[in-house]
């Protein structure tokens, strides 16, 4: 009984105290406690019997009972009873990670063993109180979502064109030699744009092609996949980067996947 003398001593005289023990020691608890102005030393049988304690009134309780007789109706008996902040002792118990999980559920907290005692605190919060909770306000995130614009906001696309971009080129400007670059053939031209000149030259047709397009975006060696509708090498086989994209080198690009016989063509 040594454990329970020592925690009663370190309590003030001003504390109400229960102490729940056997029948047994009944007399010695309260010559100990003698010394408290309000203080009830109660055999186990006359625990949930008793009707003179207040709910919510007592600072500490002292119990001595063994792990069997410490059931949840027991613990909640006790939790009633205890102020906010009030201390629950157990010094008998054996199995403390049980007693540990029961006075949980119950509603103790802060529970640790200190000197062979099992120290349990009831919570600061008397039971049916409420507190204001300050939720921090919602705050508009900070991204550009396509679905909080209706249909009004969104900018017609054909809005952003002018008079020049409606304007479809002239088929005919876009055929210029692989060679040049222009609309102009070169030496020994083979693909039919010398003919082609020819004949517009005697039927007097005059195409402009100093704004003919030139290539502006370094993929034309690709392939037409990644040409734009404009380059100057739409049709024409891809080429090696750097490489001069010559009507021989054209030639050749067509004849050997198809394994033709190669014509002698003089480089420029």
């Amino acid at each position: 009984m040594s454990r329970e003398m020592e925690y009663i001593k370190k309590l003030n005289i001003s504390n109400n105290i229960l102490i729940v023990c056997e029948e047994t020691e009944k007399e010695t608890f309260k010559k100990v406690t003698e010394r408290f102005q309000i203080k009830y030393v109660l055999p186990y049988t006359e625990l949930t019997s008793y009707g003179e304690i207040q709910n919510e009134s007592l600072d500490s309780v002292l119990s001595t009972l063994t792990d069997e007789k410490f059931t949840n109706e027991v613990i909640s008996k006790f939790l009633t009873l205890l102020k906010p902040s009030g201390k629950l002792v157990l010094s008998k118990i054996v199995n403390y990670d049980n007693i540990k999980f029961n006075l949980s559920i119950n509603g103790f907290m802060h529970i640790e063993s200190n000197e062979g005692n099992l120290i349990a605190e009831k919570p600061k919060f008397k039971a049916g109180s409420s507190a204001k909770i300050n939720l921090p306000k919602k705050s508009t995130p900070a991204v550009w979502k396509l679905d909080d614009n209706t249909y009004d906001d969104l900018i017609d696309p054909d809005d952003l064109l002018d008079e020049d971009d409606l304007k479809k080129p002239d088929p005919a400007s876009l055929r210029v030699c692989g060679t040049t670059g222009k609309r102009k053939a070169c030496k020994d031209c083979s693909c039919g744009l010398a003919e082609e000149l020819l004949v517009e030259a005697k039927e007097g047709k005059v195409i402009d092609t100093k704004d003919a397009a030139k290539s502006s975006c370094g993929s034309c060696y690709l392939g037409d996949a990644f040409r734009c509708g404009t380059c100057p090498y739409l049709g024409m086989p891809a080429f090696k980067p750097g490489e001069k994209n010559s009507i021989r080198t054209i030639i050749l690009a067509i004849c050997q996947p198809l394994r033709m016989p190669r014509f002698h063509i003089s480089s420029d």
